[in-house]
């Protein structure tokens, strides 16, 4: 038999191969390793610096996250004006664009109609990365926008600025721009305070009473409409602390859809000559400067005054051409016997009166951009006798509201605010007439409602007081005859004034369907004040009474019952 034995295998270069990888695998796993337990030593370092040195994070940190970008507007009591919320941006990248671009750009139009398909296609095809289609869009409008199913449209949230009470208010609050900072009104004038990091979670309070707001536009609107007025204002006063408590310029704008320049603040922005609501001012100068020591005295309206080549006279047909002492002369809005008053106060004193009534100034408020009043460049004879009712010299009806709650409150002149004012922390203001004359006017301001031209103006219990105004409206350089500008200032309950409201209609017309025969004061500016203090004298904390009313026994014998005193003029 024969033996085949097999010879070992050579395990040289195989068996070395192998332990070679192995050593490689080997160094390869440690340098992992060691790789691991540094990342793993630093971040275990980390941790314990963040551990030893981080402070942790307060109720602040995390209420800040929840704080908004800009800083709510309230009203007087707590409502909301303007707040900003989390709205949806809708835009495009026209170069990532898939879908046909002119039907996409039909379709756009049709759920965005404020631009037409043109607009819409011009954007999506000029091959740009990013485009806006639309800001503050609803909800409903992006579902209709995404279920178009184009990729190339985007949707993002942004901080919107939302005034959920509309139009009210606007001149008073103004408005954002696209990058939302404030363009006018308190949104610019409160920018820093508004976008304050330290102060921007806690609102802003203004002197506006909604509830009042609310009653003041509805009433000026109303009259505006039915009497085809070009334009309207209104604001009511706190006689005691300047707060604004209603405001409104008509027309008007919605700040949530801004599209072109709105309209001016006819309240603050517009001046106007103001016609007979300055008779008091004048009146009031004359008691204050001595001019005139009685109640009694009388003044020569028998017929018209002439100066020189002008001619000042009285409406035809008044039934008031005799001698007229001082309420009198109030009561049936005498221009001729005003005239004389003013001519023996004088230019220098009358002119003092009416810069301490911040006639010569831009009214005194934070809103900004007020107008100048319209100045006499020189006070001629004639200029103090027709500036004295409202002729020849022109301020927004801010500078009248602020003149008669001077006249009414005890004297004190106040700069005007649309801030609240917390009780004790009013401005107190400048003493420019007496206590004396103060109640003197208060006297015969009720006088006018009562027997006068204002009696269309009385709300039933509210004892209301003040002076009608009719004037020209300013026309090219001279006065429309065709045209007016209606004023009543106003303050209630005379007997402890609280508010002074001032309603005013540019070039009202007759409307006899709802019992309106002229276009003077007496028939249109003086019934939107009652309506408006019917509805909101007991909001304000003003207590209807029938049975209170200013005392006028020691006047009531001067006044001649004669004549006719409901002539709805001036």
């Amino acid at each position: 038999m024969i033996v085949v034995v097999a010879p070992p295998a050579r395990e040289g270069r195989t068996g070395g191969a192998r332990q070679a990888l192995v050593a490689v695998a080997q160094v390869r796993l440690m340098i992992l390793s060691i790789l691991f337990g540094f990342g793993m030593f630093v971040v275990i370092a980390k941790l314990a610096l963040l551990a030893l040195w981080a402070q942790p994070a307060t109720a602040r940190d995390i209420a800040a996250g929840l704080v908004p970008p800009r800083a709510d507007i309230v009203d007087r009591n707590g409502t909301p004006l303007a707040r900003t919320i989390d709205a949806w941006l809708i835009a495009v990248h026209p170069d990532k664009l898939i879908g046909d671009k002119g039907a996409l750009a039909q379709k756009l139009a049709a759920l965005m109609p404020e631009q037409n398909a043109a607009y819409y296609a011009k954007i999506l095809n000029s091959g740009g990365s990013f485009a806006f289609l639309k800001r503050r869009a609803t909800p409903e409008l992006v579902n209709a926008v995404n279920a178009l199913g184009e990729p190339g449209i985007e949707f993002q949230r942004e901080p919107d600025r939302l005034y959920p009470q509309s139009t009210m208010a606007a001149h008073v609050l103004g408005y954002l721009d696209v990058n939302g900072r404030g363009v006018s009104g308190m949104e610019k004038m409160l920018e820093n305070r508004l976008t304050n990091p330290a102060l921007r979670d806690k609102p802003v309070a203004l002197s506006i009473d909604a509830r009042v707001q609310g009653a003041l536009e509805s009433e000026l609107g109303r009259a505006m409409n039915d009497l085809q007025a070009r334009g309207a204002a209104g604001v009511i006063l706190d006689v005691h602390t300047g707060e604004v408590i209603a405001m409104t310029s008509l027309p008007s704008f919605n700040p949530n859809a801004i599209q072109g320049p709105p309209p001016r603040n006819n309240v603050t922005q517009s001046v106007y000559e103001l016609g007979s609501t300055f008779k008091p001012i004048a009146v009031a100068a004359a008691i204050d400067s001595g001019t005139i020591t009685s109640m009694a005295r009388r003044f020569d309206a028998t017929r018209p005054l002439q100066v020189g080549r002008f001619q000042i006279h009285d409406d035809p047909g008044d039934e008031t051409f005799r001698w007229l002492n001082i309420p009198e002369t109030l009561i049936y809005s005498s221009n001729i016997a005003t005239a004389r008053i003013a001519d023996e106060i004088g230019a220098a004193r009358l002119q003092d009166m009416f810069r301490k009534l911040g006639f010569g100034d831009r009214p005194e408020i934070e809103l900004g951009n007020g107008a100048k009043p319209l100045w006499p460049k020189y006070w001629a004879r004639t200029t103090v006798m027709t500036t004295a009712y409202g002729h020849g010299i022109a301020v927004t009806p801010l500078h009248l509201a602020n003149a008669y709650a001077t006249m009414v409150n005890g004297g004190i002149y106040r700069p005007t605010t649309v801030l609240k004012v917390e009780p004790g922390k009013g401005n107190p203001g400048k003493r420019v007439l007496t206590e004396a004359t103060s109640a003197r006017m208060r006297q015969l301001l009720r006088l006018i409602v009562l027997m006068g031209t204002g009696r269309k103006g009385e709300a039933p219990g509210f004892r209301i007081a003040g002076k009608t105004g009719t004037a020209e409206a300013a026309s090219e350089g001279g006065y429309d005859k065709h045209r007016n500008v209606s004023t009543f200032a106003a303050a209630f309950p005379i007997d402890a004034p609280r508010y002074v409201m001032v309603a005013m209609l540019d070039s009202p017309k007759a409307n006899p369907a709802i019992g309106v025969y002229r276009t003077t004061a007496a028939w249109t500016a003086a019934p939107v004040v009652s309506r408006v203090v019917s509805r909101t004298g007991t909001l304000m904390g003003v207590t209807p009474d029938a049975n209170r009313d200013i005392d006028e026994r020691d006047l009531m014998p001067l006044i001649w019952t004669g004549a006719a005193t409901d002539k709805g003029g001036q």
